[in-house]
């Protein structure tokens, strides 16, 4: 039964709802924040989340790194792998020096002194300053103790036009 109140309010398109209350009423919203708290949540928000994901990229770089190996530390190795070779080409044995294809080449140790060679096979593209005296890196593994290079991961590091005069200089420090 509708009193005569709710009748009318009915009538005027104000109609009541679930336990009588006004559905066109506005509510006061009980969850309402104040502007400006809620732009300092935002700016912690966003800074937490920034800092979660640089921590993440920085986790990620470091661990994915790997200590490049040199002839002497593979030199009890027969086979294994997957290794990161560094070293300075002594002697090209087998193929082209330049180019594509195949070719075996020694490498010894950056620092010289009493240093083993290690033999390389590797089949791939080769940069122009790929020759004797280079230093290399080179990815792959250990097969019946020769280093077998995987194809096109070989990187020739070019020498400095800056090294001598960086010898001359007292402020330089090289190692």
């Amino acid at each position: 039964m509708k009193l005569p109140e709710q009748a009318a309010s009915t009538a005027a398109g104000l109609g009541f709802g679930l336990f009588g209350l006004r559905l066109t009423e506005p509510r006061h919203n009980c969850w309402s924040v104040d502007p400006d708290r809620k732009r300092k949540i935002r700016l912690v928000v966003a800074m937490a989340t920034a800092v979660i994901l640089a921590a993440g990229l920085v986790y990620v770089s470091f661990s994915a790194s790997s200590e490049a190996k040199t002839p002497s530390d593979l030199d009890q190795v027969s086979s294994g792998g997957p290794y990161q070779l560094a070293g300075k080409v002594d002697k090209i044995l087998d193929g082209n020096a330049n180019g594509y294809g195949p070719v075996s080449f020694a490498v010894v140790d950056d620092e010289g002194g009493d240093s083993s060679r290690l033999r390389v096979d590797y089949v791939g593209e080769r940069a122009d300053a790929f020759r004797e005296g280079r230093e290399i890196v080179v990815e792959g593994s250990m097969r019946n103790g020769v280093f077998v290079g995987d194809k096109d991961t070989l990187l020739t590091k070019c020498p400095s036009k800056f090294s001598e005069q960086a010898a001359d200089d007292t402020n330089v420090i090289i190692e």
